[in-house]
């Protein structure tokens, strides 16, 4: 749908959105989606290093088995 969409197109969106909007209101939208995206790539980051460390934990396959 969006890949329709040329560089004239999206001019035209974004001033219609900055005239009935405001420029204030676009920017704080803006400042929001860069918080939401920094808070995504933090919690994602928590889960991997987290992910990586209950592998790291993780008892081997076998490993009681093979200690008698």
């Amino acid at each position: 749908m969006l890949e329709n969409l040329g560089l004239t197109e999206l001019i035209i969106i974004i001033l219609v959105l900055i005239i009935f909007a405001g420029s204030q209101k676009i920017n704080d939208l803006a400042k929001q989606a860069g918080e939401a995206t920094k808070e995504l790539k933090k919690i994602k980051k928590e889960y991997k290093e987290a992910s990586e460390e209950k592998e790291k934990n993780k008892p081997k396959k076998g490993g009681a088995k093979n200690a008698k």
